[in-house]
């Protein structure tokens, strides 16, 4: 099987849904004319990331009946769409999440697991954790969505892995840190070098869209991604520009990848549900 992905690495209006929710559509409807069958967005795609204070006003509900949601799942009809935004719960808490809609449905929403409180992020003061991981199916096979400082850990990933995601789709909002000699920031270095290294170690197709763009003195220097699952670069988009990336996915791949590396035929989940269980044991002594 074989689909188009595209993905958008933008820039945002910070607290303006309405200015986001234009560009979006803009998007959409490029990537659509391009025969693009999946469309990416980055983390807080429909907010901007520096919220802060503002955050209550930005939330959405991720239900049919949201005004936002409401565009966008009429838009999904003809295109899947990875979207990011600030979730709202029945108890009004707030969560960094990732929505996959498809066909005028909401297939999942992913809240963000890890909240980065150190250096320049500040999103533990503002935002509640997220508490589920979990695979989701979809037109092009069974996906999972991590957020930003979720894949700087190699546990979600792992459990996508285990339960039975064949794409993994990364989003974020990642600021460039580290300036050195080379071409490259050391921030974009390292990212690229961690999705490289899930496509490998999992035999799987790693997306991820980051935005671009400047807010509140922060630098996001996109360079959006895709590998296949024995870690070849697909597409690398521009870095600190603005851009529609698209590429053509083979799932075959899978097939012909893990039939020369079976790492997951031999994953030993027992083993390490035992180590795990030997090791919580011994903390709570």
């Amino acid at each position: 099987m074989k689909f188009s992905l595209a993905l958008a690495q933008i820039n945002t209006v910070l607290g303006n849904i309405e200015a986001n929710l234009v560009k979006h559509r803009e998007y959409i409807n490029n990537a659509r004319q391009q025969g693009a069958d999946l469309l990416i967005f980055p983390e807080l795609s429909l907010t901007g990331y520096v919220l802060q204070d503002i955050t209550p006003t930005v939330a959405l509900k991720s239900q049919k009946d949201d005004p936002v949601f409401k565009v966008l799942l009429e838009e999904s009809m003809g295109i899947d769409l990875v979207i990011g935004f600030v979730d709202e719960d029945d108890r009004h808490r707030f969560f960094i999440s990732s929505a996959y809609l498809s066909q005028g449905e909401i297939v999942y929403v992913h809240h963000k697991l890890y909240l980065p409180t150190y250096g320049l992020f500040d999103e533990g003061r503002f935002f509640a954790w997220g508490d589920k991981i979990s695979a989701f199916d979809t037109r092009f096979g069974r996906m999972g969505i991590l957020i930003c400082e979720d894949f700087w850990h190699v546990s979600p990933p792992y459990l996508l892995w285990l339960d039975g995601a064949d794409v993994f789709i990364f989003t974020s909002a990642s600021p460039g840190r580290g300036l050195n000699k080379a071409p490259q920031l050391e921030s974009a270095r390292w990212v690229e070098l961690v999705n490289q290294a899930y496509a490998s170690m999992f035999t799987s197709f790693v997306f991820h869209a980051n935005r671009t763009g400047y807010e509140d003195g922060l630098n996001f220097w996109g360079g959006s991604t895709a590998f296949d699952p024995n870690g070849e670069l697909l597409v690398r988009a521009p870095q600190h520009q603005e851009t529609l990336s698209q590429v053509e996915i083979d799932l075959n791949q899978l097939h012909r990848t893990r039939a020369r590396l079976p790492l997951l035929r031999d994953e030993r989940t027992g083993l390490i549900q035992k180590e795990l269980n030997r090791i919580l044991e011994h903390q709570i002594r």
